[in-house]
């Protein structure tokens, strides 16, 4: 007779337990949106996932989603951990600094304890933590994957010509240009300087590169925050990017000097749509909008022509004056074109003056149409949709070359400067609109992008991009490969 640990033991050999993978965005819309992608991903290959939000967007999403959202499956599950802040602070731009002091303090505490809840003998209904899957900017995480002797993976949610622009941040302090000598080299042309001491990204200049360096404070905590994020990277057992190889490739080969173990598998909503056609409807139903999606927008695009809209959305973190606001309003307004406009709560101080002043009101009636917060792929992906106002996150940029939308580009700050200047030089698929916005200047481009010669060459542009985007993510394709060498790693390290 067999003992019972004799037969547990053989159950296991032949039905060995399901990898584990342990995914940690930062708590911001644009970080949590491609590791949930990622986390789904995973899933249809086989493993067994825990998604950690922070408990104060737990909070939030369940406030905009509703509790069933956050349910899960017996083999997709949610936990939460602190980001070390208090619950009055509103977690916006302004206090993104703020985060980044707490959150390797209260974040790390927090974490270590969950990870250690995860991997106790009381957990016999949760296979063993076989890897974490962290942002490349929640730097704490390596410290509890060495402790508990798990191998970290590192999801970078820049483009790839951000990634590299952070990597440089070493550089740009030993060459002198961190910190700043002046307050006035912000706007005394010096950010004009070219720098070509970086052979992958030739013609860019230092107002291109991410612009967390643009401080005469030595000790600024965004720069170290980043480039501390770059150099413990090191310690990942392999890097993950949301990009494509076709898309930068020079760049791409001048990370993997650095992170040798580097795995391009974006546009990740594209290979997402490629492998989980057929997955768990359920799980494909889970979506993490710290805002309530206003889905009826859909029918409004239903009732336009082809082509006709000007989508207009700056992300989930950008905030700008009512004077940038009055300027954006009445240039698209001027633009006769019909457009939609996603206006967070929190994007601007007193905007309902602006958006809700009667003349402006008259002068877009049943072309215009303002809402909170929009299911944006989908909008991308509508075909009345014509041109896409953005703010080059990466994200929305990736999005909007899938779907084939050139883009009018207002860089706000991060590597959005740098994704800007690769859109509008490189790929050939955007314009720039100064940061300086005027009304003049909105409405001559958006026609440009809508109806003019140039307008009409990034739209072939971006087409094509798209059709590289699809074959990079279907079978045989530079990112479907690279997912599959990801999960095969992933595998081999948690021992499948």
């Amino acid at each position: 007779m067999h003992s019972n640990v004799e037969i547990e033991t053989m159950n296991n050999k032949m039905n060995p337990p399901k990898p584990h993978a342990v995914c940690v965005p930062l708590p911001a819309q644009g970080h949590i949106n491609p590791m949930l992608k990622l986390a789904k991903l995973l899933h249809h290959s086989g493993f067994h996932i825990t998604f950690v939000h922070t408990k104060f967007n737990f909070d939030r999403l369940m406030k905009s989603s509703g509790p069933n959202s956050l349910k899960g499956l017996p083999d997709f599950r949610f936990e939460t951990i602190s980001d070390g802040l208090p619950p009055e602070n509103q977690r916006g731009i302004m206090d993104l600094p703020d985060l980044c002091i707490a959150m390797p303090v209260g974040g790390l505490v927090s974490f270590r304890g969950l990870i250690a809840k995860l991997v106790s003998s009381e957990n016999s209904d949760v296979p063993p933590v076989s890897c974490i899957v962290s942002d490349g900017v929640m730097n704490f995480t390596y410290k509890v994957a060495e402790e508990f002797n798990i191998p970290e993976f590192k999801l970078f949610t820049p483009s790839g010509c951000g990634m590299l622009g952070y990597l440089n941040f070493d550089q740009l302090h030993k060459r002198g240009y961190f910190p700043l000598k002046d307050e006035k080299n912000l706007y005394d042309g010096y950010l004009e300087t070219e720098v070509d001491w970086i052979p992958a990204m030739r013609g860019i200049k230092l107002k291109d590169l991410p612009t967390f360096f643009r401080t005469t404070n030595s000790s600024d905590t965004m720069f170290n925050y980043n480039r501390d994020s770059v150099n413990n990277t090191m310690k990942a057992k392999g890097v993950i990017l949301n990009t494509f190889q076709e898309l930068e490739s020079e760049v791409l080969d001048a990370i993997k000097i650095t992170y040798p173990n580097l795995y391009p598998i974006g546009p990740l909503s594209m290979l997402h749509k490629n492998i989980s056609s057929s997955s768990n409807n359920k799980l494909e139903s889970i979506d993490f909008n710290l805002w309530k999606e206003d889905v009826n927008c859909m029918k409004w695009l239903d009732k336009k022509e082809k082509g006709s809209v000007v989508y207009v959305n700056f992300g989930s973190l950008v905030i700008m004056t009512t004077k940038q606001l009055r300027e954006f309003a009445w240039g698209l307004a001027n633009t006769k074109y019909n457009f939609l406009w996603v206006i967070r709560p929190n994007l601007v101080e007193c905007g309902e003056e602006v958006i809700s002043n009667d003349e402006f009101v008259k002068e877009i009636e049943n072309r215009g149409l303002i809402l909170e917060w929009s299911p944006q792929e989908k909008v991308l992906g509508h075909s009345s949709i014509g041109g896409f106002l953005t703010h080059c996150g990466w994200n929305s940029t990736l999005e909007s070359i899938c779907e084939g939308v050139p883009m009018a580009c207002w860089p706000f700050f991060a590597e959005q400067q740098t994704n800007c200047f690769y859109a509008c030089n490189k790929w050939g698929v955007g314009i720039e609109i100064e940061s300086d916005v005027s009304r003049e200047q909105v409405e001559g481009l958006v026609k440009e992008l809508m109806r003019g010669e140039k307008g009409k060459e990034m739209k072939e542009k971006c087409v094509e991009w798209k059709h590289k985007a699809e074959a990079a993510t279907t079978i045989g394709g530079s990112s479907y490969n690279s997912y599959n060498s990801l999960v095969l790693q992933l595998q081999f390290l948690s021992g499948q």
